[in-house]
């Protein structure tokens, strides 16, 4: 006997929203310590320098490896996901990325060293696309943009957390037995993830009857991806590159040391507020009006930073933290939109390679431009490049599920 439709949902209700929220929760969790492991590098650099005697080209390396391999095997995170499940994997990810950090706990010399930051990048390339995708599988419509920027945020506190708590260990324990500790995290957080993570087949939520006629009858998903993975491409590329900036233009303004420390500041605060607001814009106004109001602002915010005074600047930079930032959670909160349900991991796993590879590479090329034409100017051209995104975003309109308010 068949149960209607109404009573299917009024049974299954309470069920989903349970499901929802170990999703969400989880996969927040997961977000927190894996950019915060990510993050835990920079403050290391120091103490490794002095350890080992090492340059500023090996320190160098220590980041480029552990992003690096993050940003490589993504993908291939996403295939093994395919076979053993998304949940699986990015637990068994989690306890990798920790298990990095008990190693490099251990090591007495730079090789044993790189080779801990490639185990725990090895680990930390599983977080992203699957988390990404177990929140998408979770939620639907709208509910999904605002839950990706929720998760989105997540991953800012954790950028602020781990490295401070960090910080605040290694006065008073051996910076070794610190990063035994906080890797040892990595071991509880697989744990909770494997236990607490809802398992998800190959059919999504339900979804509405509006948006299951989009779904049917949108003939520019075939286009949309790629026009999608692109606008990330460069937002991320433009966002890296003015950061690298920014401290020189601070700088050039009169500004010291610790006003560079907390103009930074600033924009990473900006940047974690921005996250989850416009996740909620988006979610209201649509994904082209936000990335067209992000991206705008935060090309006028870079021009006008350029002739403002310092402390004018310092007051602006929130601002543009929160349109820098603010992008990529509609960005990311899209693709659920643009791929089928099966194909949602593969296609996260390819978009925040696209975006991360971008990001770490953009950098060089735009300091090359700084280095032939100046720091002001190849701040003009970035603002540019962000201009570029508009017409894009235009041309994805047709290819985007429309939501509700």
């Amino acid at each position: 006997m068949t149960i209607p439709a109404d009573h299917t949902s009024e049974i299954k209700a309470p069920q989903r929203k349970d499901t929802e929220r170990r999703a969400l929760a989880v996969a927040c969790g997961a977000h927190a310590l894996h950019d915060g492991y990510t993050d835990l590098v920079y403050v290391m650099l120091p103490i490794w320098q002095g350890e080992f005697g090492l340059g500023f080209a090996a320190l160098g390396l220590m980041k480029t490896v552990f992003s690096g391999t993050l940003a490589g095997f993504q993908i291939p995170a996403g295939f093994l996901a395919e076979r053993f499940g998304a949940a699986t994997v990015l637990a068994l990810g989690t306890a990798l990325a920790g298990f990095g950090y008990v190693l490099a706990g251990f090591s007495d010399g730079i090789i044993f060293l790189v080779m801990a930051l490639f185990v725990g990048g090895l680990g930390a390339s599983t977080q992203h696309p699957l988390a990404s995708s177990l929140i998408a599988y979770a939620f639907a419509g709208a509910r999904s943009l605002k839950a990706l920027g929720t998760y989105n945020f997540a991953g800012d506190i954790g950028k602020m957390t781990l490295p401070a708590a960090a910080a605040l260990l290694i006065i008073v324990l051996p910076w070794r037995h610190a990063l035994m500790l906080l890797g040892a995290l990595g071991a509880v957080a697989a744990l909770a993830i494997f236990l607490m993570m809802p398992r998800f087949h190959s059919d999504p939520p339900p979804l509405s009857k509006n948006q299951s006629n989009a779904h049917a009858g949108g003939a520019g998903r075939a286009y949309g991806f790629p026009l999608l993975l692109s606008v990330g491409v460069i937002d991320s590329a433009t966002r890296m590159a003015f950061l690298t900036f920014l401290p020189f233009v601070l700088t050039a303004k009169g500004a010291s040391l610790q006003t560079v420390g907390v103009a930074l500041t600033l924009v990473f605060a900006g940047g974690a507020a921005g996250k989850l607001v416009c996740a909620i814009i988006g979610a209201r106004i649509g994904v082209v009006a936000t990335v067209w109001l992000t991206e705008t602002v935060t090309a006028l915010g870079i021009l006008a930073l350029l002739p403002l005074p310092l402390g004018a600047a310092l007051m602006l930079l929130p601002v543009v933290g929160v349109a820098l930032n603010g992008t990529s959670s509609v960005l990311y909160g899209s693709v659920p939109d643009l791929v089928e349900p099966a194909w949602r991991q593969r296609a996260f796993s390819i978009f925040y390679t696209g975006t991360i590879g971008a990001g770490a590479v953009s950098p060089a090329i735009y300091g090359l431009l700084g280095d032939a034409v100046g720091v002001p100017a190849a701040l003009v051209v970035v603002a540019a490049v962000v201009l570029v995104t508009l017409p894009i975003t235009l041309a994805l309109r047709p290819a985007l599920v429309a939501r509700p308010s």
